[in-house]
């Protein structure tokens, strides 16, 4: 019985960090400008699609979130 508690307790955390990774990968890319998302091949109308896809499109919302990060960080380091 506490084996069964524990192993329910560790699957609610995981999808829990799943939840909050996903949501931060969300957050992020909706904070991008629509041309800075026009140069990783999404517009914001797609934002919601990609995430709805679910566990399958991962490597997708990774990658996106990747590039979105690197444009950024490109586009501060031009601006400073």
């Amino acid at each position: 019985m506490l084996s069964m508690l524990l192993s329910a307790l560790r699957q609610l955390r995981v999808a829990y960090g799943e939840w909050r990774r996903r949501q931060a990968a969300f957050d992020e890319l909706n904070a991008l400008d629509d041309r800075s998302l026009a140069d990783i091949g999404i517009t914001r109308s797609d934002i919601p699609f990609i995430f709805s896809q679910g566990v399958h499109s991962r490597d997708v919302q990774e990658a996106a979130k990747a590039q979105a990060t690197g444009m950024l960080r490109r586009s501060l380091h031009r601006a400073a």
